[in-house]
């Protein structure tokens, strides 16, 4: 049985370095038998001061997760699309601020590592079962427990609207795969993908997974000799509104039931649509593309994601500080 919340939570969020991560977590921890050393890795954090102290509040946080957890009890991988927006409407911050890992340290290890074994622990985990990996408390955007989710709600939200992120958490090779492209950070080819993608699991198709890893992988090879921000312009977001909705999360609580992130401007629907005949177009080849013939004589399907694609001309997560 793993342990409760933890009793006594800092008011608001800190960085903690990765070494910090390193140093105290152990298997006790990812099982959910120990509790972190707390008092130790508060030590070792970083506290935030001013008015980003307003914007790191504790509690809000913690208040979403044990709803999520209680929501979610008989279907934890359900959870993602519901939480990935609500989080991002309550952790407000620059593209900048989420690149920093100490973060979601903090959050994973001294404010809700229950929450990561729950999520996590499970049969299929890489380090043994009812063990949450390591890198679901310290790792990679796309992987660390809560970053992977304010980032595909940040990647796939379409200005204020949080519908296309609810799609993008429906299957987890979308948060495992397509959010590692570096084409994902233009709007116009998120928004095309995340329709092409809702498309094949609305109709059904046969494994999804293998269907969205080459779908994927298509898009970003080809975005090595196509550049979509010259097929699909989009306007830039409007970096005002983007800081006057983070302002006011210092502030403003979150309406659960209709979360909405900040009103910077939507993808440009013409260049969407530009995209979408060529991306159907790679959706449709890219598993033949993709199959090779097995030792028996039988066709198996690769689903490692290509190579990064060079010579494309994108905005990335610094550029939206």
């Amino acid at each position: 049985m793993n342990l409760p919340a933890p009793a006594d939570l800092p008011p608001v969020l800190a960085l903690l370095p990765d070494a910090a991560v390193t140093k105290y977590l152990g298997r006790g921890i990812q099982s959910g038998r120990e509790r972190p050393p707390q008092v130790a890795l508060s030590r070792a954090g970083v506290a935030y001061d001013g008015r980003t102290a307003d914007r790191r509040r504790t509690a809000p946080v913690r208040e979403l997760l044990d709803e999520t957890m209680r929501r979610f009890a008989d279907d934890r991988y359900a959870a993602d699309g519901w939480l990935a927006p609500r989080l991002h409407a309550t952790l407000r911050m620059t593209r900048a601020e989420a690149a920093d890992s100490r973060l979601w340290n903090h959050l994973a290890m001294i404010v809700a590592p229950d929450y990561v074994v729950w999520r996590h622990k499970g049969a299929d985990s890489t380090e043994g079962p009812g063990i949450a990996p390591a890198a679901r408390f310290c790792g990679p955007h796309y992987t660390q427990t809560f970053s992977r989710l304010w980032w595909a709600a940040e990647l796939f939200r379409d200005g204020d609207d949080y519908g296309p992120v609810a799609t993008a958490c429906r299957i987890q090779d979308v948060l495992n795969t397509t959010m590692r492209l570096d084409v994902i950070d233009h709007r116009p080819t998120a928004q095309a993908m995340i329709r092409v993608i809702g498309g094949l699991l609305d109709a059904g198709v046969a494994r999804p997974g293998d269907r969205v890893n080459a779908f994927s992988s298509a898009v970003n090879a080809a975005g090595s000799t196509l550049m979509y921000d010259v097929l699909a312009p989009d306007v830039p977001p409007d970096v005002d509104e983007l800081h006057d909705w983070i302002e006011a999360g210092a502030s403003e609580a979150v309406d659960w039931d209709r979360p909405e992130g900040p009103r910077d401007g939507r993808a440009d629907v013409r260049a969407v649509d530009a995209l979408l005949p060529l991306f159907e177009r790679l959706s449709a080849e890219a598993p033949l593309r993709r199959r090779h013939q097995g030792k028996a004589g039988g066709q198996t399907e690769v689903s490692v994601p290509a190579p990064r694609p060079s010579g494309v001309t994108l905005s990335k997560p610094s550029d939206y500080a």
